[in-house]
């Protein structure tokens, strides 16, 4: 299965090269792609194309973290996860450290 870079890549290596493709990516993007990829892309999926000008560049940002209530807590009170404490535990044992406990 191919990288979502490389899929990227494969897309705008096609809009750079191929006017036709280039305009319905702008008009149809995803039936554009998955006929170019011979992929199905899900219903819930949303897929916007921007073109960048001379004037106007864009950002993409990834998705924010989301973190449930018990985590945020953690957080805002300084408490470790207990998968921090593990990873010390174990960096500590691979260290011939004892355990401070």
């Amino acid at each position: 299965m191919k990288q979502r870079k490389d899929m990227q890549a494969q897309i705008v290596a096609k809009a750079t090269q191929d006017a036709d493709f280039r305009a319905r990516l702008r008009t149809d993007p995803k039936g554009a792609i998955e006929q170019e990829l011979g992929v199905t892309i899900p219903a819930a999926l949303s897929i916007e194309v921007h073109e960048e000008t001379a004037t106007t560049a864009h950002l993409v940002l990834p998705p924010a973290a989301s973190l449930n209530d018990s985590d945020l807590q953690a957080v805002a009170g300084g408490q470790p996860s207990d998968e921090y404490l593990a990873f010390k535990a174990q960096r500590r044992a691979e260290q011939g450290l004892p355990d401070p406990t």
